[in-house]
């Protein structure tokens, strides 16, 4: 955990706990994390171990596992801050779930032209069948797994496509990388 991220992911964090918990939740959070920052600017890094931190620090408050929580924030990424920073770049991804993840592997390749020393993860997609795939999820960043299926299930709320996630191979049961069987 001693990668950098940008301020925009904390910065969602904090939009996704003051829309569902209130600012004053907020507060608790960053005090609970031992985070005195008061502004993340979005373009500054940060380490990682402080997003781990926050996400900590509201699954202990709100009575959840990190893992709901990683995959709310999934949710919110796609739904909310993707949309609003990178609207033009989520159109050209696909008009259809399937045209999206087929093209997902280009997308973080241009967010990196946009964020130089961004450090994204990477995916492949396998085709599976005309309703499902394979998604080849790599990353040196630990315990996101949930993340991606909040994203997943986002991307099925932004083309009104119900979507099931099964996940097929864990890094953390010692898998090289995950592999998530996407149905739809």
């Amino acid at each position: 955990m001693d990668g950098l991220v940008y301020g925009m992911v904390n910065k969602a964090v904090e939009e996704m706990i003051c829309l569902t918990h209130g600012k004053p939740m907020w507060e608790q959070v960053k005090l609970r994390a031992g985070v005195d920052v008061d502004v993340f600017i979005s373009n500054e890094a940060y380490p990682d171990n402080l997003t781990y931190q926050l996400i900590a620090a509201l699954a202990e408050l709100s009575n959840s596992s990190q893992e709901e929580i990683l995959q709310a924030f999934g949710e919110h990424w796609l739904n909310r801050t993707a949309a609003d920073g990178y609207g033009a770049l989520m159109e050209a991804g696909g008009s259809t779930l399937p045209e999206f993840l087929a093209n997902l592997p280009n997308l973080h390749s241009r967010i990196t032209l946009i964020h130089p020393g961004l450090e994204p993860p990477h995916f492949t997609v396998e085709s599976v069948g005309t309703r499902s795939l394979r998604l080849h999820y790599r990353t040196h960043r630990p315990g996101l797994t949930p993340f991606v299926v909040g994203l997943l299930q986002g991307l099925g709320q932004r083309f009104s496509t119900p979507v099931r996630v099964h996940l097929d191979q864990s890094r953390d049961a010692g898998a090289d990388h995950d592999i998530f069987l996407v149905e739809w």
